[in-house]
């Protein structure tokens, strides 16, 4: 696996991850009102988007290299 592929499974996993976060921190917030809870959702949910634009931005910038 090339180091290009590993960074690419490494941010799929991390937005995945930060998705998650966001999703049981939001049910969380519901459960108990806490604005905490609140706060980290929604910054797990930023997260996860920057990821998703930083993985375009990667991809775009190493177009023409190989994932072998």
């Amino acid at each position: 696996m090339s180091l290009k592929a590993f960074h690419l499974l490494f941010i799929l996993l991390s937005t995945l991850l930060s998705l998650g976060f966001g999703v049981w921190g939001w049910f969380t917030y519901k459960t108990s009102g806490s604005t905490v809870d609140l706060a980290m959702s929604m910054a797990a949910f930023v997260a996860a988007i920057a990821l998703i634009f930083y993985a375009r931005y990667f991809i775009r910038k190493l177009k023409n290299i190989s994932y072998l």
